[in-house]
């Protein structure tokens, strides 16, 4: 079908800028400033990316769809004014589950504070906690899954725990044979470059 060749095909969405080629091209010298960092009317995010090219399926091919989506999400995976869990459920996908990071789904837990599993009380999805007894996906936390969507923003701070629940769950996926996407986001932070390098290797939490 139509809609499971898009997921399948598309591992990586990334951001896209409404500006012209040329303008792309201009850009790439110029200095990356916080006031072009904040220019979010010149950026779609990778989330939006996805929804403009499932709007531009016709929606009995997608009332089609039977793949099962699991989302490594929190408070920052958002869609414009809805939450991304929100949009997938109202566009009819097939989410099953939500596997929280570091400071929770709802990012209201405090740094280094335990995840527990649980319930969203908004959807009634179950939460699988990646920063608790199990910081990567098992096997049997996949069994019902058939894709996983990544959609969290970062700072790039060294001591952020995000970007190794990604690497995790790249493993996880890898090893199952389950399809990922990465929903990219820019980096509100960006124009800051501070702070020692590593010494050497991948230091995950």
């Amino acid at each position: 079908m139509k809609y499971t060749s898009l997921l399948l095909l598309i591992i990586l969405i990334g951001c896209k800028s409404s500006n012209s080629q040329n303008q792309q091209k201009a850009e790439i010298s110029t200095p990356v400033t916080k006031e072009s960092i904040s220019d979010s009317k010149a950026i779609k995010t990778g989330a939006e990316v996805f929804f403009d090219k499932v709007n531009k399926i016709d929606k009995s091919e997608r009332e089609k769809e039977t793949m099962r989506v699991g989302l490594v999400v929190n408070q920052t995976s958002r869609v414009g004014n809805e939450h991304l869990v929100d949009r997938l459920l109202a566009e009819g996908m097939l989410v099953k589950k939500i596997f929280s990071p570091e400071h929770g789904f709802r990012g209201t837990a405090d740094a280094g504070e335990k995840i527990k599993d649980g319930k969203d009380p908004k959807t009634g999805l179950p939460i699988i906690s990646l920063y608790g007894k199990n910081k990567k996906p098992t096997t049997e936390m996949f069994e019902d899954i058939d894709l996983i969507i990544f959609d969290i923003q970062d700072v790039g701070a060294r001591f952020y725990t995000y970007i190794s629940t990604m690497f995790y769950v790249m493993q996880a996926c890898a090893e199952n044979q389950k399809a990922l996407m990465v929903f990219d986001r820019p980096n509100p932070n960006g124009h800051y470059v501070d702070g020692p390098v590593l010494k050497s290797g991948f230091e995950s939490f």
